[in-house]
């Protein structure tokens, strides 16, 4: 069988964008990975320069990511992935994603990806998700083929509300949401 067709949708959660490289080259290993980076994520922070991530997703992947709305359309309508992992997603992001709005590369590539009937992965990554974002992770728990990493807080003395995904538990999410089923535990 081929490698499953990852897209991997990068959202603003700038800090947790070293989580996720110290996997890449694992996710890189077992998918054919698809870079997506919402327009947020491309920006410089104190984390570093937006492109020097981007540049890291091309180097690793083989592959140019995909930065607009535009680029991000014709994923879901010409069957160009078969799982899309939005890791990190922000509390930003999960807000959208629950109500539907498509404003962003990352959403866009989500709205297409669904409509196929197609899995969906969340990785939290949120500094309110036992807060405003509860809300909208429990409505997204409950969707049809949307999936989510495990979770779980990620520094509960100082930062209460925060979730994160973790992020060794991404490739076996990805092959259980490919199957149909969520990865259990799912709070970790």
């Amino acid at each position: 069988m081929d490698k499953i067709r990852l897209g991997l949708a990068l959202t603003g959660s700038y800090c947790s964008f070293e989580k996720l490289a110290a996997v890449l080259p694992a996710l890189c290993g077992q998918f054919d990975v698809t870079a997506i980076f919402s327009e947020n994520a491309q920006k410089d922070s104190r984390f570093g320069a937006g492109e020097k991530w981007m540049e890291l997703l091309a180097q690793a992947t083989g592959k140019a990511p995909v930065t607009s709305i535009q680029q991000a359309e014709p994923l879901g309508p010409k069957n160009m992935i078969d799982v899309l992992a939005i890791v990190p997603c922000t509390g930003n992001t999960l807000a959208k994603l629950s109500r539907g709005v498509t404003d962003t590369a990352v959403t866009m590539a989500a709205k297409g990806h669904l409509r196929n009937g197609k899995p969906l992965l969340i990785g939290v990554s949120t500094n309110d998700g036992l807060g405003a974002s509860a809300e909208n992770i429990g409505r997204l728990l409950v969707r049809k083929n949307i999936y989510f990493v495990p979770f779980g807080q990620d520094d509960p003395e100082k930062k209460p509300a925060s979730l994160s995904c973790a992020y060794d538990k991404i490739a076996p999410a990805v092959c259980a949401a490919f199957q149909g089923r969520q990865l259990q535990p799912v709070l970790v």
